[in-house]
């Protein structure tokens, strides 16, 4: 008997829906990283599911092209150009900024709360002697999509998550690598000025901090040489 046979649709449609929303975290918050092989039978164990649903997981990720076959066949979290990097970063300061501005007039007191409060989170880790990078990582995401979710856009939040899925394992590049930008406390600094725009409920400072913030961490990323500096089509004849 199958695999298909042992468990019920519903169950297998649960199951491959939450190990697809498992992987969507993992590219978010920069856990797997640009050019890196995935293996079925090792990812399946790591999540304690069968080959399926992870199979049917990776196969939506092709799709969206967060993920992509590599020429032996097997899965990979894809490579990135400066120019792809270059034009999501453009989306992205759009995007999330028109969110930004929403969530300054829309916050409830509790959403402002819970955003004050990863801020401090964040910026405690970031003051440790020994930050940890992981943590980092996390509560730079919560922080970011506390603020998303309370522009009330759930059409527009399913782009900004598409965008993270895409560009996640390299966005979070300064904050994984102990750059000098964690010294410095940059992005501690644009939260900071986040947070008080979003409570005096200014939009036009909460979308001016916000990119600000994205746009830092790109320049870094950039200057880090860690994409590939031309793309595959740009070839010359």
């Amino acid at each position: 008997m199958s695999l298909s046979e042992l468990v019920p649709p519903k169950k297998r449609l649960t199951i491959s829906a939450d190990v697809y929303e498992q992987f969507k975290e993992l590219l978010m918050t920069g856990r797997m990283m640009p050019g890196e092989q995935l293996s079925l039978r090792t990812v399946a164990a790591a999540l304690g599911v069968s080959v399926m649903p992870v199979r049917e997981a990776m196969q939506r990720l092709v799709a969206e092209q967060a993920l992509e076959l590599s020429p032996n066949r097997s899965m990979r979290v894809p490579t990135m150009t400066v120019s792809q990097f270059r034009e999501i970063t453009s989306i992205r300061i759009n995007l999330e900024g028109v969110a930004t501005e929403r969530a300054a007039k829309s916050l409830s007191e509790a959403e402002l709360r819970r955003i004050v409060q990863l801020n401090e989170d964040f910026s405690e880790e970031m003051a440790s002697a020994s930050p940890n990078g992981a943590r980092l990582i996390t509560l730079n995401k919560e922080f970011h999509f506390a603020v998303y979710e309370g522009s009330r856009m759930p059409m527009l939040l399913q782009l900004i998550k598409a965008l993270w899925v895409r560009i996640g394992p390299i966005l979070n590049h300064d904050l994984r690598a102990g750059s000098a930008r964690i010294n410095e406390r940059v992005a501690v600094s644009h939260h900071s000025q986040l947070v008080d725009a979003l409570r005096r409920r200014d939009s036009d400072a909460a979308r001016i901090a916000l990119q600000g913030d994205i746009d830092s961490a790109a320049q870094f990323i950039i200057s880090a040489h860690v994409l590939v500096i031309a793309d595959s089509t740009n070839k010359t004849t």
